[in-house]
């Protein structure tokens, strides 16, 4: 089964309703897509909220949203795919946040999965599949 996974940026939209991605990723999710998203962007969508001046406000939007998505860990095996690409990427003189590699590595170990961002960051990453919106 097709999966996407919903970086930061993207998950913000979702939660919040902005710029149609919401609506955008209900008709996919009919489409028997498995959409979700992964630990590491949970942690820096969290981290977002606690120095947001509305945080009791966004903190239940976050909770409310959070349930209606898959949430893929970051494991044993997706550490050492982080190790391989951070090396990689470092050989290439190629700095990029820590989150990102990790979300990559997340989606690269998942396979057929495609990551949905804002930014372009992730175009970088060998191998990746990566979809701006």
């Amino acid at each position: 089964m097709k999966k996407l996974l919903l970086d930061s940026g993207i998950l913000s939209d979702y939660i919040n309703r902005r710029r149609s991605v919401y609506e955008r990723v209900k008709e996919i999710a009919s489409q028997r897509v498995r959409i979700g998203t992964c630990i590491p962007v949970v942690a820096e969508i969290a981290f977002g909220i606690e120095a947001s001046k509305s945080r009791e406000q966004n903190m239940q939007r976050f909770q409310i949203a959070l349930p209606s998505l898959v949430v893929w860990p970051f494991d044993q095996e997706a550490a050492f795919r982080y190790g391989i690409l951070a090396a990689e990427l470092r050989r290439k003189g190629r700095s990029m946040q820590v989150v990102d590699i990790m979300v990559s590595a997340i989606a690269l170990n998942l396979g057929d999965c495609k990551v949905v961002t804002t930014d372009s960051d992730l175009l970088s990453i060998p191998g990746l599949s990566v979809e701006r919106w």
